[in-house]
């Protein structure tokens, strides 16, 4: 089976492919409010998704981590905009410490291609 890497560097890559399954790296986005990382860290899982050949309708899992799940009901007003209504994904949401304190929501992504 080949293993394709897109947006690879020293310590990882931005999405893994095998076996026509797309795993994307977690996708953080920048602004003050959840909503807007949300947003930008979707609009990074497209562009990703792109790159890999697939778009959201093929999204098989979504792992959601917020920094503070007071930022649940906000982040879902935008997902519950970006996802593909017709093609829902599995999905989990938790909360975590994020890699710096400047992040508030982190989403990673495994796909169809």
């Amino acid at each position: 089976m080949t293993i394709e890497r897109l947006g690879k560097g020293g310590r990882m890559s931005q999405a893994v492919v095998h076996d026509n399954v797309v795993y994307l790296s977690g996708q953080v986005g920048s602004g003050a409010t959840v909503a807007e990382q949300t947003a930008d860290a979707l609009a990074e899982v497209d562009k990703w998704l792109a790159k890999a050949g697939t778009d959201k309708s093929r999204i098989l899992s979504v792992t959601v981590w917020l920094a503070d799940m007071a930022g649940f009901d906000e982040m879902n007003g935008v997902y519950d905009r970006w996802i593909d209504p017709d093609n829902p994904p599995a999905r989990a949401a938790g909360e975590s410490r994020l890699a710096t304190p400047d992040y508030l929501v982190e989403f990673m992504v495994v796909a169809a291609r």
